[in-house]
């Protein structure tokens, strides 16, 4: 969600001016929660999960489907219930206070709705059953705030959004001031100024419109080339209309133009609260070669603009969507006013690590990346480490895209609102949060590449899986460093069509300290001492040889499961690692049986034995007797589409259509047996 501040926000020409200011009181503000909080403990973790909805129109009678519009209104109405008021409440970004209930937030689409936990997490083993119960309640609640035909779904992305006509309750017509879209109206945003200044401060930095260009699927009826025949190559409304007529549209890609085409997607994300920041910056470190295995597993992103798209998955599009580089910074034009060429957006995968670990080699680290190194000597001045410093100094290079006149009258280090709007657009797929300034909040880390998930129990049994290899991960003192343009490399590999199964990703091959022999028996347990639980040295061994040697290119089926006995990798797998760490554990029964339906589910979209969303909702469209095999989405498809990803959480006992193949054995219509 951000940061909703309030106040008078600046057009760029002014923020660009004051750019500079905001970054050295953002300085200032770091180092003063560096300073307080570098030696703050926690007794045990805390986690939250961010859930993600969009909200649809739908009448099984009714053809046409609408995003609706209504987000205040809900919001609104589950405020003034007196019920939600008493025992929850609504707190910025996983602030770890409040009741039992959920929470409910605004979010970047007036379409959208954001829910939390109303406490976090905790550590006990039972706390992971409570999950899926509370995602439950979540949409059950948002939907006795709404109308009778407005439904909260959770797909990543509306199949429809900014198809020609009407695809919102109520219409408006597109290309406004703010955005200057010819596909989706400004009204499309929530008006909370940060949003609309947020939307046209890119474009105004960026100097045209954001392009958002992602291959269309070619199917056996698809013309080729392809053209987007939504295109309107005639519109002179403003300036930026001139981008599609000067190449920004090319042949055989879906073209898109405006913010909300990224940021009007919908994701899951899990938040870890860690007993201090050495553990913080491990968990950071650590989670990030995670990040694409788990993009290509929870894959859900097959239709936009009402075309199959040739990728699966959402991540490039919210890149571009948000992409603010000038030419110079985007190496178009030679460098004369623009610091750097950076190689990626602001919204990309990671390109740091930040853990004093001994096995952190230099060799992982990312030989292109951009330091603003008069940054990085003042947080080191102020008593920030090196690798800490540079993590931020690298953030940094950003300039602060929303600024309020009101917030540069006087520096306030009691606050952290000039860190925070350069932190909170940063948005990498691993992100370090310092505590909040006035709170007991430890040092977080949020896990970020997921996509949303069409049912609660995939939901839950994603955010429970990153749970469990976040502690196996502490436990057994695990090591997943590769070099940073690998994880770049599995990033792009995760959005190919079926990635899933029909590619491979570079891992690392031995997980395990070095000092271990062979951590993978023939019962499928994790010996790394000849006991479920290693022994633990206060410092492992800096790593020696050739880098090349540490890691290989596996399937998803690997890394989650395990190498074959006739592989040469010999990994132990993701999955029988959790599963030994809870058996070092002594869970009892009942919950280790919930938990494992859980790792079962992953288990099987890791092997292909289930489908991913992508999967499933490319089938529903091929097998559509209204589908043409053109790549085109009708109006007919996105409707049936619609009320069977409405059915699969139980709505009117409706039956999903291969909801075997897609959820098999773990699909509860109408909240019926459980697994």
């Amino acid at each position: 969600m951000g940061l909703l501040a309030l106040g008078t926000p600046l057009d760029w020409p002014e923020a660009k001016q004051v750019a500079n200011h905001v970054r050295e009181w953002g300085i200032e503000q770091l180092l003063a929660v560096w300073n307080k909080a570098k030696g703050k403990e926690r007794d045990a973790l805390l986690w939250g999960d961010e859930v993600e909805y969009l909200v649809v129109t739908y009448k099984d009678g009714t053809p046409k489907v609408t995003l609706s519009l209504r987000q205040a209104d809900i919001l609104d109405a589950l405020a003034r219930d007196e019920t939600l008021s008493e025992e929850g409440g609504c707190v910025p970004d996983l602030q770890l206070v409040g009741g039992a209930l959920p929470i409910f937030h605004p979010e970047f689409g007036r379409f959208m709705l954001e829910a939390t936990p109303g406490k976090p997490w905790g550590i006990g083993f039972r706390d992971l059953l409570d999950v899926e119960p509370n995602m439950k309640l979540r949409r059950k609640i948002a939907k006795e705030h709404m109308n009778p035909e407005e439904y909260p779904i959770t797909l990543t992305t509306y199949p429809h959004l900014g198809c020609p006509g009407t695809f919102t309750t109520p219409y408006y017509p597109p290309s406004g001031n703010k955005l200057r879209s010819q596909f989706v109206p400004d009204e499309i945003a929530n008006p909370h100024i940060r949003f609309p200044t947020l939307a046209a401060n890119i474009r105004s930095r960026r100097g045209h419109k954001v392009q958002v260009n992602v291959p269309v699927f070619k199917d056996k009826n698809t013309s080729w080339p392809w053209k987007d025949p939504t295109v309107n190559y005639d519109l002179h409304k403003y300036p930026e209309d001139d981008d599609v007529r000067q190449g920004a549209a090319p042949d055989n890609f879906i073209h898109m133009d405006a913010m909300a085409f990224g940021m009007g997607s919908c994701c899951l994300q899990i938040t870890f609260q860690a007993k201090n920041i050495t553990e913080g910056r491990k968990m950071y470190d650590q989670l990030s070669p995670l990040g694409p295995i788990l993009l290509a597993l929870t894959a859900a992103t097959p239709i936009y603009k009402g075309f199959l798209a040739d990728t699966d998955v959402r991540w490039n599009q919210i890149s571009a969507a948000v992409d603010d580089r000038t030419p110079e910074e985007l190496g178009e034009k030679p460098l004369q006013n623009d610091r750097w060429r950076i190689p990626k957006s602001r919204y990309a995968s990671n390109s740091t690590y930040i853990s004093e670990d001994p096995r952190l080699r230099k060799e992982y680290l990312d030989p292109n990346l951009i330091v603003d190194a008069d940054v990085k000597q003042k947080l080191m001045n102020g008593g920030m480490d090196s690798l800490l410093a540079t993590h931020f100094a690298h953030l940094f290079i950003r300039d602060p895209i929303v600024v309020f006149s009101e917030d540069l009258e006087k520096l306030d280090l009691d606050k952290s609102d000039h860190f925070e709007n350069l932190q909170s657009t940063n948005w990498q797929h691993i992100r370090f949060k310092p505590p909040p300034t006035g709170s007991d909040i430890g040092w977080r880390v949020e896990f970020r590449p997921m996509e949303i998930q069409i049912t609660d129990f995939e939901n839950a049994a994603f955010s429970v899986f990153i749970v469990l290899i976040t502690r196996a991960i502490l436990s057994y003192d695990l090591n997943f460093y590769i070099p940073i343009p690998k994880t770049d490399e599995n990033m792009e590999t995760a959005h190919k069509r079926d990635a899933v199964l029909q590619d491979k990703f570079f891992f690392r091959k031995n997980p395990f300290p070095t000092r271990y022999p062979r951590p993978y028996s023939a019962n499928g347990g994790v010996t790394p001492t000849g006991t479920t639980t290693p022994a633990v040295l206060s410092r492992p061994p800096t790593p020696t040889g050739p880098v090349e040697d540490e890691y290989a290119l596996m399937s998803i089926d690997e890394i989650m499961n395990g190498s074959k006995p006739d592989s040469a990798n010999n990994f132990p797998g993701l999955i029988p690692i959790v599963e030994s760490y809870l058996d070092s554990m002594n869970v009892d029964v009942e919950t280790r049986c919930e938990l494992a339906s859980y790792l079962d589910l992953i288990r099987k979209r890791a092997n292909g034995s289930l489908w991913t969303a992508s999967k499933w909702i490319r089938n529903f469209v091929d097998s559509h007797e209204d589908y043409k095999h053109d790549s085109v989405v009708g109006e007919t498809i996105n409707h049936d589409l619609i009320g069977a990803v409405i059915g699969l959480e139980g709505e009117g006992k409706r039956e999903a259509k291969d909801v075997d193949r897609f959820l098999g054995r773990f699909y509860r219509p109408c909240g019926g047996e459980t697994k």
